[in-house]
């Protein structure tokens, strides 16, 4: 359990150096350019010219209706995630050097980036852009059959390993490799008894392995999953309910309801999924604005928000903070942050960040971030996170901080001060030396006990709290200091790669729940 936890976060702290979305297009890319290679030796449906053509036409149209929908709703340019929308219709349509079929091709696109504007509520689209495109074109094509239809050619033996490959590390960034899990493993068995129950009805005999493989390999079932199902902002915020959406779609991948002339496919059982995370939780843009802006240690900002719309979290849940700015780098114009805040604190909310070592080294988010001032309006896009305490208030708790990775226990234990519940907690607060440690007075204020791993001693240490004078923070030194590790329940937050290191230490607690960021 410890080993699988460290070397799932030694890979997010990789590829968490780049933005959701620019790893999404880069995947997209690179399976792209796999595709043209493989149509080389015919061993996919669509010829190479076919494939060049197609791209760019879907590209140009994509770039250019959301460039103009952007500049005239007076939002954010957002190339990369046009180029993820052209991608994306690139495996699921027809692609074609028909004059007719690109016709269909500039519909299916236009329609695409149209819906992240028409079918949206308060500024967040509501269905998979490709979905939709692909959906309407494929009703365009009933009444003329020469403009195209969807045709998830991408279900091919030769790109099953590149789509797992690439699909893989985007699920890994999105930490959505469970919630895909699920699909799959229904959407497979569904399809294999649909096709066993199908054939016993001809009176053809079937085995299981000689449908299994197949439906497998030869479905658009991968794809599907990986980089259209995972969409953070089609999902809903809590892990069960994102299992939910994903049991519904695969069952309707697996076994496609007919409906007319053409049946419930993939892109349709996937907008029927997002309907179902939308009725889970009205995603919405909530509108807030900055009240101040303090230092609770010499490396650490904290930024307060006034709320003007609905907002909902539970505490050790996080929020993605969309600060718009010209040439963003890698990491984009999005971030995620624990909140700091419990919800006994709205409309108010705060979130907390370590600053860089020098302003050359920011990143261009963090850069737009420190330009913000006191009464500039920001926005918030979503919250998210399993990241949360047993409900049940006896249960012993052990909470592992690296850092500014206190931030989540902060709400949590300011949730519970304020609701005036005990809990039994141990925190395990790690920091460079004593002048980071930051939060102390929320933290004092919960009476939870402290074991303080600082390089330096901490001067007038609240009640309950204790510095680790001399104690390695690994296996035997946890033991140490928390001798009843093995009754409680654990949870870490920090820096993915402290927490790769740390977490072999914290496999004798009865469980595990990790929080990690990877820097802004």
């Amino acid at each position: 359990m410890g080993n699988l936890t460290a070397l799932w976060n030694r890979v997010y702290a990789v590829l968490g150096k780049l933005s959701m979305y620019r790893l999404v297009y880069f995947a997209l890319a690179a399976l792209a350019v796999v595709a043209l290679l493989l149509s080389f030796f015919g061993l996919v449906g669509p010829d190479p010219w076919q494939l060049i053509v197609t791209l760019v036409v879907l590209s140009a149209v994509c770039v250019g209706v959301d460039a103009a929908a952007q500049r005239m709703l007076n939002l954010p340019w957002r190339l990369e995630s046009s180029l993820i929308t052209a991608h994306i219709l690139l495996f699921v349509l027809r692609p074609t050097l028909e004059l007719l079929g690109l016709v269909g091709i500039v519909i299916a696109a236009a329609v695409a980036s149209l819906s992240k504007y028409v079918l949206a509520w308060r500024g967040r689209h509501i269905f998979n852009p490709a979905a939709v495109g692909a959906t309407v074109l494929t009703l365009l094509s009933l009444a003329w059959p020469d403009l195209g239809a969807s045709s998830w050619w991408v279900g091919t033996p030769a790109l099953a390993a590149p789509v797992i490959l690439l699909g893989l590390a985007v699920l890994v960034r999105t930490e959505k490799v469970r919630v895909i899990s699920v699909f799959l493993v229904i959407a497979v068995a569904v399809a294999v008894i649909r096709t066993a129950a199908m054939s016993q009805s001809a009176g053809v005999e079937v085995d299981t392995f000689d449908v299994l493989w197949p439906v497998l390999w030869s479905s658009p079932f991968l794809f599907l999953g990986a980089f259209m199902l995972s969409e953070p902002l089609t999902l809903p915020p809590r892990r069960w309910q994102q299992f939910t959406v994903a049991a519904v779609v695969g069952v309707l991948c697996g076994w496609p309801i007919p409906i007319g002339e053409i049946t419930l496919g993939q892109e349709r059982a996937l907008m029927v999924g997002n309907l179902v995370a939308f009725a889970f939780a009205l995603r919405t843009a909530v509108r807030l604005t900055l009240v101040s802006r303090t230092e609770p240690t010499p490396t650490v900002q904290e930024l307060t928000f006034r709320v003007h719309d609905r907002l909902a979290f539970l505490p050790g849940q996080y929020l993605e903070l969309e600060v718009p700015h010209r040439h963003p780098d890698a990491r984009g114009t999005r971030r995620e942050f624990s909140i700091a805040s419990a919800p006994a604190d709205l409309p108010l909310v705060k979130v907390a960040f370590k600053e860089g070592k020098s302003a050359t080294s920011l990143s261009s988010y963090k850069q737009a971030l420190a330009q913000v001032q006191p009464g500039d309006a920001l926005a918030i896009t979503g919250v998210w996170g399993d990241f949360l305490l047993p409900k049940r208030d006896t249960a012993p708790i052990l909470m592992v901080a690296a850092g500014i990775g206190v931030t989540p226990f902060v709400s949590q234990l300011r949730q519970a001060t304020a609701a005036g519940s005990e809990r039994d907690v141990v925190l395990v607060y790690v920091a460079s030396d004593s002048s980071e440690l930051a939060y102390r007075e929320d933290i004092a204020a919960s009476g939870a006990r402290v074991v303080v791993f600082t390089r330096d001693r901490p001067a007038d240490l609240p009640a309950h709290w204790e510095w680790a004078q001399g104690v390695r923070l690994d296996a035997d030194g946890l033991m140490r200091v928390v001798p009843d590790i093995a009754s409680r329940h654990a949870y870490i937050s920090g820096p993915a790669a402290l927490i790769a290191d740390l977490a072999p230490a914290l496999e004798r607690a009865r469980s595990i729940t990790t929080d990690a960021f990877s820097g802004y």
